[in-house]
């Protein structure tokens, strides 16, 4: 696609972003019961200070979503990907909106037709986008809207990439051949029946071939010197270029890049890094753990209570605990064992019945008669929503481990735990619990992290509260 096309597209869906806006005000604002007649909607809205109010408030939002990234090339990103930059373009139109009011005085902008504004802005142009992105993998797939593209590598990693994309003619690319010098692995018939030039031939071929996108594919560790001058290469012809970025092969699930003081920084992790995600999830943790707090309040005080008449000691149990990135906090629990429980434990190392650094007995003779209650319905867990609350733990994620279980641990890998906030339920604890290996429970929280989204915490808590009626794996 030439670069004019591509203007024209980004121009059409700038207009309609626009035009969705406006009729997301419309709704909001000149909506109350009813739509409104059409001379009522002039006589408020035709007055200079509100037109020129408006003709501002169209250029903010142009700029706010030019300035979010709204109009990037999203060809190769998954179809909701856009959603959290929607989310944001919403809530800064809002901002503009709300401001741009205030500034011109217009009456019409009330704070409740702005939280009109606030929800149905992000779902008009989530339906838009989505509507959009079909639109355009039906022209792909009838040859239309296509980018020509050229992979420079014929290793395995190059090859895959050319499958899985030629695999999806809905992201429109035409694969023009492979760069790259002839050597053993590279004697493979998909790849030598479109190797259009060694890399000593990359410039000439490029000054005389239609190409819109380059893809690089070659070890960055043997190939620098050559890399360096493809990106220069297309640099000068104004050609896109993409690295493929696992050349470390380092096992993350995905990498995100970020410019720092002009300086481009690639950044892997084995966790999620999108922002507003987390964001969301902070907020349900803080939402959900205030409404349960309210909800089992009168629980929690029954249950101090009759731990203060079953046995002497604290109500409350605080245990220094490992949390996010493997700092320390306090956890907090109702006490269902003797006041004495950590130093009795050294006596029972050798009845331990757990696999791994953790400690556990069937029968530990420290548990007290509530305290069995307590454990087997899960009640004594319920403190920690005030741990949820102050931000140490997070409603789902893995279980907060002591310090003495800590170092136990004997693999690296196991570590990676660590590396999310911990929670009160996880997949462990709707999975069996104690009945369940410590390798096994290590293995659900990396799956856990690998799997992880608002989607997955959800199906977590619904399946805890059966896990806990049923008391299985509790002990």
């Amino acid at each position: 696609m030439t670069g004019l096309r591509r203007q024209f597209l980004v121009d059409v869906l700038s207009l309609s972003d626009l035009a969705v806006l406006a009729f997301a005000l419309y709704v909001s604002v000149f909506t109350r019961n009813s739509f409104v007649s059409f001379a009522v909607l002039a006589h408020e809205t035709l007055q200079v200070h509100t037109v020129a109010g408006l003709i501002l408030l169209l250029l903010l939002w142009k700029v706010t979503f030019s300035m979010m990234g709204f109009y990037r090339s999203q060809r190769l990103a998954h179809a909701f990907s856009e959603i959290p930059t929607l989310l944001k373009g919403s809530a800064g139109a809002t901002i503009s909106l709300a401001i741009v009011s205030l500034v011109f005085r217009v009456s019409t902008v009330t704070f409740p037709a702005l939280l009109r504004f606030l929800v149905v802005t992000p779902c008009v142009l989530v339906t838009l986008r989505l509507s959009m992105r079909q639109a355009l993998k039906i022209l792909r797939r009838r040859g239309r809207n296509l980018r020509q593209v050229i992979i420079v590598g014929t290793n395995a990693r190059a090859l895959e990439f050319a499958e899985k994309v030629l695999s999806r003619p809905e992201l429109g690319y035409r694969l023009a051949g492979f760069v790259d010098n002839m050597w053993a692995g590279a004697i493979n018939q998909y790849s030598s029946a479109h190797l259009v030039s060694d890399l000593a031939g990359f410039r000439p071929y490029l000054r005389n071939h239609v190409i819109d996108e380059v893809v690089i594919a070659l070890p960055i560790k043997s190939f620098y010197d050559e890399e360096e001058d493809l990106l220069q290469t297309c640099r000068e012809h104004g050609v896109i270029v993409r690295v493929l970025t696992n050349f470390f092969d380092s096992g993350t699930s995905g990498a995100q890049v970020h410019e720092v003081e002009n300086a481009p920084l690639v950044t892997f992790s084995s966790i999620p890094l999108d922002t507003v995600r987390l964001a969301l999830k902070r907020a349900v943790d803080i939402i959900g753990s205030g409404l349960l707090i309210l909800a089992v309040g009168p629980l929690m005080l029954i249950s101090l209570l009759l731990i203060k008449l079953d046995s002497r000691g604290p109500a409350i149990f605080a245990q220094e605990r490992i949390g996010l990135n493997k700092r320390r906090f306090r956890m907090y629990k109702f006490r269902s064992m003797v006041p004495d429980a950590e130093r009795l434990q050294v006596q029972l190392e050798s009845s331990n019945e757990a696999q791994g650094p953790v400690f556990k007995i069937k029968d530990d003779p420290r548990i007290t008669r509530i305290g069995k209650f307590l454990r087997k319905t899960s009640i004594d867990e319920l403190p920690q929503l005030f741990n949820v609350l102050k931000g140490d733990m997070s409603l789902v994620g893995p279980r907060p481990l002591p310090v003495r279980d800590y170092a136990g641990f004997s693999q690296d890998w196991q570590r990676r735990r660590f590396s999310v906030r911990p929670g009160i339920t996880c997949l462990w604890q709707v999975s069996g619990r104690s009945s369940i290996s410590f390798d096994q429970w290590m293995r659900l929280d990396m799956e856990y992290i690998d799997r992880w989204s608002l989607w997955l915490d959800m199906t977590i808590l619904a399946r805890t509260i059966p896990a806990v009626l049923r008391g299985a794996g509790a002990i």
